[in-house]
């Protein structure tokens, strides 16, 4: 199974669930989507294995076949190219490796080289095999690295995946052939709003979900009255616990100091399989 845990919006903790989940499950493979940030490897602490780079392929201009004659950059619908008088000039950062300048140009002027985005780490943390990407400062696309991020899947394993916050591109790339997805959200007017954009995001796609309340007894109710308006499965609900903000301030995985916790995060899971089947 692959349960995807995603939310609208950041800080409402999402990877705590991510990993609180993954500790508490026996040979899991934890992939740590949020490419820009990610931090699932700051609790887990894993063995590094081995890592990969992240290429991508941008366009190569002969310059001396090149005659100027714009069609690239027409063709372009990210403006990576810009043709001008005497030169045509690549902009890499926005290019989106599609190939079709190359198939357009009518002097067979353009190649394709690679690029390298970013990298692909994978580790081991006891039973957990975690593998997360790091997208190079700088870039504005984590959307390839996070694909190549998910090529690593291991096909007889059970599948966690913390997706970037947020319903953008990178979400979506993260979340896309998952068999559910759990939505963590917080008993707030944001939390809410949000929320509803992530569930839509999931409806749009066709893909199951449900929702996990964090930092629960703060904020109020609308959460659970728009979760219960609309038959979405609250699975479970975490408490505004001063001891669990302890142990995160200090790095230390509440399930670890709270056993309690385990269990509940197994019968979620146990419940969601059951939800799949």
């Amino acid at each position: 199974m692959i349960l995807s845990i995603a939310s609208g919006k950041g800080g409402t903790g999402k990877t705590t669930v991510a990993v609180n989940m993954a500790l508490s499950l026996s040979d899991i493979q934890l992939l740590d989507c949020d490419v820009e940030e990610p931090n699932c490897h700051i609790f887990l602490k894993p063995k590094i294995v081995n890592k990969e780079d992240v290429d991508v392929k941008v366009p190569d201009i002969n310059k001396s076949l090149c005659d100027f004659c714009g069609k690239c950059s027409e063709f372009c619908q990210y403006h990576a190219l810009a043709s001008l008088k005497d030169v045509t000039m690549v902009f890499p950062e926005l290019c989106h490796s599609c190939g079709g300048c190359a198939l357009v140009c009518p002097k067979n002027a353009i190649t394709e080289k690679s690029r390298t985005i970013g990298k692909i780490v994978h580790g081991k943390s006891g039973s957990i095999s975690l593998s997360y990407g790091i997208l190079n400062i700088g870039e504005a696309q984590a959307t390839p690295v996070i694909s190549q991020l998910k090529k690593s899947v291991e096909t007889d394993a059970d599948i966690l995946i913390d997706a970037p916050p947020g319903t953008s591109c990178a979400v979506i790339e993260s979340v896309k052939d998952s068999d559910y997805c759990l939505l963590v959200t917080e008993p707030t007017p944001f939390g809410l709003n949000d929320l509803k954009l992530a569930v839509e995001m999931l409806e749009s796609m066709s893909i199951p979900y449900g929702v996990i309340i964090n930092r629960d007894g703060m904020g109020d109710n609308k959460v659970m009255e728009y979760c219960e308006q609309k038959n979405i499965p609250v699975h479970m609900k975490i408490p505004h616990d001063l001891r669990i903000a302890e142990l995160y301030s200090n790095g230390i995985n509440f399930t670890q100091e709270m056993p309690e916790y385990k269990k509940m995060f197994q019968e979620t899971y146990e419940k969601i399989r059951e939800a799949v089947k």
